[in-house]
């Protein structure tokens, strides 16, 4: 019996394989309905660095004229599906306005919903309320965790579509062939990819008139992997690349190197305007303190020194009190006692001066 149960599980989990994919999906949004989905659709050339899990690609249809193709896959976790859509966008995409991560040309649109990449082919033919409830209904099942934040220290003015953002070595050597920079290939042995090091990466083209460049960025968790990689990194460079004006620096955990610039002032000039600043120091918990009105303060003085006085004259009048009645009650034999007392006495008379008499 128990067997039969196993092998019943067994089915049920190999049956529902296909299925969860294509749950990827809706089976409908605004006007378009879900049609065929093939068993096995296409997956992505960096799967196996980015850890893809599953993926669907599905027809869907509206009124039974137009017709539209969307495929989605799921990966490892936002950052892997980030470095995904910045390997397929290209500098002839248009920012999209349904999203921040979208980009989208005359045959298909990219937007990234967390750990899921979508691409929607023949985008023209959607309504954005349609595209609104079809990425709503994909939110709802992805991961929405942070993107990597080494994609904001880029600077200002890159070409649109040549950010590349990526965490293995099929990735690095992918974007510097979209850039045009395959001379800098044999740097993807040297970065730290897979390894301790954990290096994550981040490129793009910048253009300024006649003058070009390409900005690498190298994150690591510490400063020390950092100059350690920094090294290797310098050994790697060609002299020819060095003289071209190749150049790498170092700021606290981030690498970064100009890549073949027109001229080492329009390189030196993109590393400076780099949105990244060094924390030495943590952001400790911290209270607003307000100076208290100038007349509360003076009171306050006042009558701090008064309370001060009444017991300075309280005290000595006790002590003093004390005293005098015990030197007028019990003379000689509490204060000033004879046995107790010295005194000096300079000899100009005869007549020896006796303690009692002070008596």
């Amino acid at each position: 019996m128990r067997k039969l149960y196993l092998i019943a599980g067994l089915l049920l989990v190999l049956a529902a394989a296909p299925y969860s994919s294509a749950q990827l999906l809706p089976d409908h949004f605004g006007a378009w309905t879900k049609g065929s989905c093939p068993a096995k659709p296409a997956i992505t050339s960096l799967a196996d660095e980015t850890g893809q899990r599953e993926n669907a690609s599905c027809q869907f249809s509206s009124h039974g004229t137009n017709s539209i193709t969307v495929w989605a896959g799921s990966f490892l976790d936002p950052s892997s599906a980030y470095e995904v859509y910045t390997s397929q966008i290209n500098p002839e995409m248009m920012p999209s306005t349904l999203g921040p991560n979208s980009a989208i040309d005359r045959e298909k649109l990219l937007i990234l919903v967390g750990n899921v990449l979508m691409r929607v082919e023949q985008p023209r033919e959607v309504s954005a309320e349609d595209f609104q409830q079809l990425f709503t209904s994909v939110r709802a099942h992805s991961e929405q965790t942070p993107l990597p934040p080494i994609r904001a220290y880029l600077p200002q003015g890159f070409t649109d579509g040549t950010q590349k953002y990526t965490l293995g070595p099929k990735g690095f050597l992918l974007a510097l062939s979209t850039l045009k920079r395959e001379e800098f290939a044999n740097l993807a042995d040297e970065v730290g990819f897979g390894s301790a090091a954990k290096a994550e990466a981040m490129m793009a083209e910048y253009h300024r008139g006649k003058d070009s460049a390409a900005l690498l960025l190298i994150d690591y968790p510490t400063p020390q992997l950092a100059e350690q990689h920094l090294r290797h990194l310098e050994q790697a460079i060609s002299s020819a690349a060095k003289q071209a004006g190749t150049s790498i620096e170092r700021k606290g955990t981030l690498l970064s190197l100009v890549l073949r610039p027109s001229s080492a002032a329009y390189g030196n000039a993109v590393r400076n305007a780099m949105n990244y600043e060094t924390n030495v120091t943590w952001n400790e918990p911290h209270q607003t303190i307000t100076d208290p009105p100038l007349l509360s303060t003076i009171a306050k003085i006042f009558i701090a020194t008064g309370v001060f006085m009444v017991v300075a004259v309280v005290l000595g009048v006790a002590f003093g009190g004390v005293r005098v009645l015990a030197k007028i009650l019990f003379p000689g034999k509490v204060f000033d006692r004879p046995e107790q007392m010295d005194v000096l006495q300079l000899g100009l008379s005869g007549k020896r001066i006796n303690s009692r008499d002070f008596y």
